[in-house]
Parts: C-alpha cells; structure tokens; sequence
C-alpha cells in the first residue's frame, strides 16, 4: 500500500510509521509528504528517508494549493492519505479524489473536543476545563468537516488531577503512533476496507 503524508510540523505519527515500515512491521512504501509549511521538520525527515517531499504554501485562495494537492497525490500513485499534525484543512479536489482514503488522528476522544481550532494544546485544555475523567486519541476517516469522519479506533488515557495541559499532551502524543500503526496495519491486510464508496462531491 503506498502512503502519502501530510504534516504542518514535526510529523510524530509520521515518523512512527515510516519506522514501522522499516522494521518491517507494517506492509506498506511510504511515496509522497507534504506541508503547507517550508521549514516543518517533518519535510526534513521526508528528504533524509529518500521519500519526496513538497511544500504547498497556505494562500488567501485555497483553490490552487488544493488542485496542486491532488496532483501530487494522483501522480505518486497514493492509496492512502495520512495525516500527521495537517493543520490546513483538505480542499475539495483532494476530497472528491481520495475521500475515504484519508486518514486523520486526533488527540482526543472524539466527537468530543475537535472541530474547528481544537488542535495542539488547546484541545488538551479543553478536556481538563471540562473536568473529563479520561481522554486519549481518535484515529477517523476525513471529510469536508474538521474532525467528523467516522470513527476507526480510540485509545483512552485517564487524566490525572495533577494533570497539566503539557503533561496530557504528552501522554496522549506518546499513545498516538501506535494506535495510528495499529489502525494502518488492519487496512494493509484488508481487515478494515477503504470506504471509497464515500468519497465526497
């Protein structure tokens, strides 16, 4: 199965699964990364692993970074779109090529705690204003709306009263790669189907 990556910045779960990859833990060639941010390490990481890489920038019109997007991922011969820390949301070209092969985590135990602007930190400070008992991540198929998609796999992560918003996240990032890995390994052998029936229009 070849994989495309899409990372805003470090890539953690990016980097987890190119090392499952190697490994030789999970069947899979990892053929394309993109960012939407020149300088995010993730690109670096890509050129040091020999895996293309490409920088699309964020533009006041979306329209052409998503068409380029979709060109990329067609030319590269994709069967799966990961993403990886992608804080720039996923146009319609993309969506209406490769929706119900995008794959998206999230640090939380959705449908809780995501939608638009809950990333990163905020979302960790989110569970514990909210007094949650417990937290962890989602891995979901991606739609046009921000953290939607159907559900795959959760793990969950009890939240400490001593918890902070850096001590959760830190938790939770650490839970990430492998439910992300476990999630990919089901599909590489055909125990989860890509829902290529729901592609969006």
């Amino acid at each position: 199965m070849r994989l495309a990556f899409l990372a805003s910045n470090n890539g953690s779960s990016f980097r987890a699964i190119v090392g499952a990859i190697q490994a030789g833990d999970l069947a899979a060639t990892p053929v394309l990364a993109v960012s939407n941010r020149a300088s995010a390490p993730a690109l670096a990481f890509a050129r040091a692993q020999g895996i293309p890489a490409h920088h699309i920038p964020t533009l006041p019109d979306p329209a052409p970074g998503d068409e380029q997007l979709a060109s990329l991922l067609a030319a590269a011969g994709v069967d799966l779109v990961v993403l990886s820390g992608y804080l720039r949301k996923l146009g319609p070209k993309v969506l209406a090529a490769f929706g119900g092969r995008i794959l998206n985590i999230h640090p939380a135990l959705l449908p809780r705690h995501g939608g638009q602007g809950m990333y990163g930190r905020r979302v960790h400070e989110a569970v514990l204003a909210a007094h949650e008992a417990c937290t962890g991540a989602s891995v979901h198929w991606v739609d046009h709306e921000y953290d939607h998609g159907s559900v795959l796999a959760q793990t969950r992560i009890a939240v400490d009263p001593a918890d902070t918003p850096e001590s959760l996240e830190a938790k939770v990032m650490a839970a990430e790669p492998g439910l992300y890995i476990d999630v990919l390994r089901r599909i590489t052998a055909g125990e989860e189907p890509l829902i290529a029936s729901r592609v969006a229009q």
